[in-house]
């Protein structure tokens, strides 16, 4: 099944949270059209290329945490009024970031992400999180994109098993049976986000197509959830909105020009 079959919403056009909270709670997760715009977009587009020719060493599927708290545009990004208040709706108004990764799947070769559930692998107590996933570039089933199965946020974090061949992303996945039958595809273009609990199973394909398939994972917790890493503070942890509450945080950047990705307005976070 494509999301094409399910009902989604623009978020700031008179959103009934209500209704939102609804589904999430039905479904595990629930998708936003048109929340960033275009030219947000193609900087993040941008972006995403040029960190991998700054970090050739690093796949596309592996941009991530330890990057995020030192780049002024990442923290733009994942800071945008429009991504907290979507994620408002779920964690509340006092809100930090956890983590951050670009998943960027080549052509033809991108690898696939197999059946998981995030919570297993998170250091955070309570488990009260949520995950924006922004579009950069169109995401359809011909290029990998995310697939989850419907309802499974309601089971507890199921036991995980080693993963062999190479072929995936992490050599991890859930040890429970998976109906893949169940599946929906979240077709997305660029600029939606689609939001999903800890506890749902989801992975992606590889991309068999000629077309890159490039998104953008924000996890957002509200600021009494606590980050129970050993490295403290985590090294993508912001506090982005709110009462600081119970974690420690990074610094926000400043932009040095020739060291940093350029960006508009990106004077103003000058040292």
């Amino acid at each position: 099944m494509s999301t094409a079959d399910r009902e989604t919403v623009p978020p700031r056009r008179g959103l009934d949270h209500d209704a939102v909270l609804r589904r999430y709670r039905e479904d595990g997760y629930a998708i936003f059209r048109e929340v960033i715009s275009p030219d947000l977009i193609a900087e993040a587009d941008a972006h995403v290329r040029w960190l991998q020719e700054r970090y050739p060493h690093r796949r596309g599927e592996d941009l991530s945490t330890e990057l995020v708290a030192r780049d002024p545009f990442w923290v733009r990004l994942v800071s945008d009024d429009r991504l907290l208040d979507v994620a408002s709706v779920f964690v509340g108004p006092d809100i930090a970031l956890f983590a951050s990764h670009y998943i960027s799947k080549p052509p033809f070769s991108g690898k696939l992400v197999p059946w998981h559930q995030d919570g297993s692998f998170w250091p955070l107590d309570p488990m009260r999180v949520v995950t924006l996933w922004l579009a950069v570039d169109e995401a359809a089933p011909e290029n990998g994109c995310l697939r989850v199965i419907p309802g499974t946020h309601t089971e507890d974090l199921h036991e995980v098993r080693e993963r062999h061949g190479g072929e995936a992303v992490f050599d991890v996945e859930t040890a429970a049976a998976v109906d893949e039958s169940k599946a929906v595809d979240l077709v997305l273009k660029p600029g939606d986000v689609e939001v999903h609990h800890p506890n749902i199973v989801h992975g992606s394909n590889p991309n068999t197509s000629p077309r890159r398939r490039c998104g953008l994972t924000i996890r957002y917790i509200p600021t009494a959830t606590r980050i129970t890493s050993e490295e403290q503070p985590f090294p993508s942890a912001l506090l982005l909105r709110g009462d600081p509450g119970v974690n420690r945080y990074q610094p926000w950047p400043r932009y040095v020009a020739g060291r940093d990705f350029p960006f508009r307005g990106c004077e103003q976070w000058a040292a």
